[in-house]
């Protein structure tokens, strides 16, 4: 299956943009002077709408018909469904190795850390660090949270190239999914080694890199699959991309809505990704 250089360069650049947001989170976390939580909801549960809505509707058939055209109806749909599965499994097993004090996904509340941030500047100093726990702790946190995130992004990279690969289209819808869900990830690493430090730049620094990962991602998609690309390999990896989107939409996107706003805030946001997208691919067909 080839591709134009310039179809590959805009995969790399949308999965450049896609990791990359998480310095967003951290932007959010030390300029903002208070948390809007029920938009950060509603949008991140649009990122879920658009995210499960296009693996079911378009990857996962994609992948499907491209595995029956080489292993024939049964076979293929059989191979789909397990790669599918392998997906979820792939991540869920990266989750699982990811101890929960460092997780991304536990909630870092923006409100909570400004009012800390605007407690120091009344007191005189730089970072109330001893309020919070030891900075060698807090500095622990930020590093391993950097650390899961550039986990959890690399798969998510080669999600996005792949995608943006085969329909450029697709590729930004969840190339700006994966980057709303990456904002309070970027929040996740950034805090706790701003506390630890007082160093903006440096928290900054940490929560960039972490970003990295997910472009490395597409790196790998392109010198390891696309050397092998078949409609086999395509079908087995565009089914596993399906099932990795649709565990992080249910993981991550819809517990951190409901965690930051109401629970029907989040499920308005996630008919809503559902909407946009299933209008834009009736569009672009």
């Amino acid at each position: 299956m080839q591709h134009s250089s310039n179809t590959i360069l805009f995969a790399f650049a949308l999965t450049l943009f896609a990791g990359l947001s998480t310095g967003i989170g951290s932007a959010l976390a030390f300029y903002t002077k208070q948390t809007n939580k029920k938009f950060l909801s509603g949008a991140l549960g649009f990122s879920a709408g658009v995210m499960i809505y296009v693996s079911f509707i378009e990857i996962f058939p994609k992948a499907n018909e491209s595995l029956q055209a080489v292993l024939g109806v049964s076979q293929g749909l059989w191979a789909t469904t397990i790669a599918f599965f392998g997906g979820i499994a792939l991540i869920a097993l990266i989750d699982k190795f990811v101890p929960s004090y460092e997780n991304p996904h536990e909630i870092h509340d923006l409100t909570d850390v400004n009012e800390l941030k605007d407690l120091a500047e009344t007191e005189g100093y730089e970072v109330p660090k001893k309020s919070i726990a030891e900075d060698r702790e807090l500095m622990r946190m930020g590093i391993f949270s950097a650390l899961a995130i550039a986990i959890h992004n690399f798969p998510e990279g080669m999600a996005t190239f792949m995608s943006a690969l085969e329909d450029p289209a697709l590729g930004i819808s969840i190339a700006i999914a994966i980057a709303i869900h990456n904002i309070p990830e970027g929040v996740a690493v950034s805090v706790p080694i701003y506390f630890a430090t007082g160093s903006k730049k440096k928290a900054f620094k940490y929560s960039f890199l972490s970003g990295l990962s997910e472009p490395l991602g597409a790196i790998a998609a392109y010198f390891v699959l696309m050397r092998y690309s078949s409609d086999l390999m395509f079908g087995i990896v565009f089914a596993a991309v399906a099932g990795i989107m649709v565990y992080i939409s249910l993981d991550e996107l819809l517990p951190t809505a409901e965690k930051y706003g109401e629970h029907h805030i989040a499920i308005y946001g996630l008919i809503a990704g559902m909407a946009v997208m299933a209008f834009s691919l009736v569009m672009l067909a």
